[in-house]
């Protein structure tokens, strides 16, 4: 089982920066990957980012360049540092873990972000 809390969210003007934290339990941490997922009102969850538990990351196309997954497993921490925000990034941002060995899925209950033009 891991248990997922997002923090770090709240209101922005467009052009500025929030960071993330998604604080996980478990002693499996080490072997689960992880990712943000953003829904907007009406749309469905789409992903951002994930990082694996070797490090290698991957991000969707709306926010490359300006978006930096990472993760501390030594405090079982994963962040999304959000840069150079826009408007269409307003969204409930999701923690989401992937256990490689089970393929269980676990998600936190979201951080809103808001970012004003």
């Amino acid at each position: 089982q891991v248990q997922l809390v997002e923090s770090g969210g709240g209101l922005v003007q467009f052009g500025g920066s929030l960071r993330l934290s998604c604080a996980a339990s478990g002693a499996s941490f080490r072997y689960n990957a992880m990712g943000w997922y953003r829904q907007a009102p009406g749309k469905q969850r789409d992903l951002v980012a994930v990082i694996n538990n070797a490090g290698g990351t991957n991000y969707a196309d709306a926010v490359k360049g300006r978006f930096t997954i990472s993760r501390d497993n030594a405090k079982n921490m994963v962040y999304l540092q959000m840069n150079s925000l826009k408007p269409e990034d307003t969204a409930v941002y999701y923690c989401n873990a992937h256990n490689i060995i089970t393929g269980m899925d676990y998600w936190g209950k979201g951080t809103l972000v808001t970012v004003s033009s």
